[in-house]
């Protein structure tokens, strides 16, 4: 099997050696053009399936077998599909830049606060349309053990619905109606970890020793005593430490790998068997219909002693495996890494040098939404320009990022501590001071948050707290003051045009559209209290949501501006994600200007995060590549504000400059 394998100078013999074994199978499932496909898509990713698999597992004692069954689970999973995603696996492989276009917008909810359940989001599917989804991000969806389940990343089942929400039917119902109408589903699979309670961890608790391999388990703690040593505490407050002991398991005891919860099992990808059921299911997924797989936990996967266990280099492999099987059997589908971690490490997620188009078309642009609050707070897009200028790729290449202001999570202050160093701040006093300002007690600020995971030694901590409430429209509604209803809802629409025009597809959080507010109820549930990201995990308003054609509300205001924003970026080719990438630098603190540079033209942001009138050189304009005549998008005429050489901004306004040759 070894030699079947091996590309480098028997390459087509190889090919041809495992086409004959299986053509017959695939002959009697597929019509000869489908089985054609398949050939020509397994000779064209062959190496990119071969390189990781012989490096990660080329030296077990079991790699023929497991290998001849994960060839066939490829056949029978392509055999499988439906021949309408046949079809749009040949659309999208036209055209592989399709989830990098200016038109795609997305919305991140979960179903149950949403809309109930799955057939409550079908029926509410017009409402996203209206806005302009083009990518709907459903939170965990799949069978969950009971709470606490660390928000339904705690998985018994992969090939299972949360009963409360349906069933695997009403999901691929769901997938089918929004694909019809343009909309990309995006799901989350926990890929590191499993919950206790799933069958595998069921059987390795009662020792089988198949399914011990299955996770990282201990008869002793020295093991786990020497990983301790350099491994971080995710979960400090409620879930210490990254191993747990279960007397029972196996008759005489076991310490398993437990990164988050002591009911979320890590699970062991050094064995190819516990790989090749990941795959199955995201084979299954993506023939129900699914068309972006979030990897949950995706730095995890791989544990090295000494190291934090974490973006370790058989990650990559892993994540270039899992894409090169994909793109053979359903290349419709694509990977969006959960990876928060800081822009270097984000690129290898995505691809960089030799890596380009073999990892995650997609990753979280973290580093983003971190910068844009500490500029809110300080009214200064020092660091911002800054980090931008150091630490952002120019251009990407075959992939993108996703843009966002909140997601289910906290906001975690994942700044470089010589980053902040270089323009001036004391990185132990900047994070002390943003955890004042978004928990309302600095003196002047207009934020209403909560902190997460506080660590009284070293006084670090996140944020909890929602879109709205965190800009001050929570404040300024209790004080019913216009004035400052009018900066919120102006902060609100500022932070939303930086992601839509930054690259990458743009996501709202539920909510955000009609300006929801915190949540305080998750206090009453004893499930829920300890945890503050509840706050920001509101039931969708449905009645708020009805007064957003009101200009005269705050709903309105909201939406009707932020509605504003995607049609434009919808209008223009120019914010599609393959761009070269230029920050530039202001003659004033307080506003931030990038550069977009395309083949049709150019395009700048300027973004003022001042509460007062702002201005700055106009030559930044031409310095910035636009020429002829330059004008606003997101203004009905697009006029300029242009006075003695200087070019005037709006208390938190955002400009699109374009020119006309």
């Amino acid at each position: 099997m070894h030699n079947v394998l091996k590309m480098s100078d028997t390459s087509r013999s190889g090919f041809l050696a495992f086409k004959e074994r299986r053509s017959r199978k695939l002959a009697g499932r597929c019509t000869p053009r489908d089985a054609d496909i398949f050939w020509l898509r397994f000779e064209r990713y062959f190496e990119d399936i071969y390189y990781p698999l012989m490096d990660l597992y080329g030296d077990r004692s079991d790699f023929s077998e497991q290998i001849e069954a994960l060839f066939d689970q490829m056949v029978d999973a392509y055999a499988d599909r439906a021949e309408s995603l046949r079809l749009l696996d040949l659309e999208r492989q036209f055209t592989p830049d399709w989830f990098e276009h200016s038109n795609m917008v997305g919305y991140v909810c979960y179903p149950d606060l949403f809309a109930g359940n799955l057939e409550g989001v079908r029926e509410k599917v017009s409402y996203l349309e209206e806005l302009g989804v083009t990518y709907l991000h459903l939170m965990p969806l799949l069978d969950p053990r009971p709470e606490p389940n660390d928000g339904g990343y705690a998985v018994v089942d992969y090939r299972t619905v949360k009963p409360e929400l349906g069933t695997i039917e009403d999901l691929k119902a769901l997938a089918t109606d929004l694909r019809e109408r343009g909309i990309s589903l995006c799901v989350d699979l926990v890929i590191n970890h499993t919950a206790k309670e799933h069958e595998w961890a069921r059987r390795a608790m009662a020792g089988e020793e198949k399914y011990l391999e299955y996770y990282y388990t201990f008869p002793e703690r020295a093991l786990p005593n020497a990983y301790e040593q350099t491994l971080p505490e995710i979960f400090p407050d409620e879930a210490p430490g990254n191993f747990s002991w279960y007397p029972e398991m196996a008759g005489d005891g076991r310490w398993v790998w437990t990164t988050f919860h002591e009911f979320q099992w890590d699970l062991n990808y050094t064995n190819l068997s516990v790989f090749r059921e990941m795959m199955g299911v995201m084979y299954f997924l993506a023939n129900e219909g699914v068309d972006i797989l979030r990897l949950d936990a995706a730095p995890f996967m791989w544990k090295r002693m000494g190291t934090n266990c974490q973006n370790q280099p058989e990650v990559f492999k892993l994540i270039q495996l899992f894409r090169g099987l994909m793109r053979i059997v359903a290349p419709a589908l694509i990977f969006k890494a959960e990876a928060i971690v800081p822009p270097d490490h984000i690129q290898k997620y995505i691809g960089v040098k030799k890596t380009v188009g073999k990892q995650c078309e997609l990753a979280y642009n973290n580093h983003l939404m971190v910068m844009l609050w500490s500029a809110l707070a300080t009214h200064k897009a020092t660091l911002l320009s800054y980090v931008i200028h150091k630490r952002a790729p120019p251009l990407l290449i075959d992939c993108s990022v996703v843009t966002y202001l909140r997601n289910h999570d906290d906001i975690g202050w994942a700044m470089a501590d010589e980053d902040l160093a270089e323009i001036g701040e004391d990185p132990f006093l900047h994070r002390q001071f943003l955890n004042e300002f978004y928990t309302g007690q600095f003196p002047g600020s207009f934020a209403k948050g909560a902190l997460f995971q506080f660590d009284p030694v070293t006084k670090d901590a996140r944020i909890s707290g929602a879109t709205a409430s965190l800009t001050g429209l929570e404040a300024a509604l209790e004080q019913q003051d216009e004035s400052a209803i009018d900066l919120a809802i102006r902060r609100i629409l500022l932070l939303h045009s930086a992601i839509m025009f930054r690259g990458g597809i743009p996501v709202i959080h539920m909510g955000d559209e009609v300006g929801l507010l915190n949540d305080y109820s998750y206090l009453n549930d004893p499930i829920k209290a300890k945890d503050s990201r509840w706050l920001h995990r509101p039931s969708m308003d449905w009645a708020k949501a009805d007064r957003r054609h009101n200009p005269n509300t705050i709903e309105g205001r909201v939406y009707q501006g932020l509605l504003r924003l995607i049609k434009v970026r919808k209008s223009t080719s120019l914010l599609h994600s393959f761009a070269l990438s230029h920050p530039m630098w202001t003659d004033n603190d307080h506003v931030w200007a990038i550069g977009r540079d395309r083949p049709e033209k150019s395009i700048m942001l300027l973004a003022n995060f001042d509460d007062d009138w702002q201005s700055v050189n106009a030559d930044i304009i031409r310095n910035g590549g636009l020429v002829g005549h330059v004008h606003n998008l997101l203004t009905e005429d697009g006029s300029l504000n242009i006075s003695q050489g200087r070019l005037y901004l709006e208390p938190y306004e955002t400009m699109w400059l374009v020119g006309d040759e």
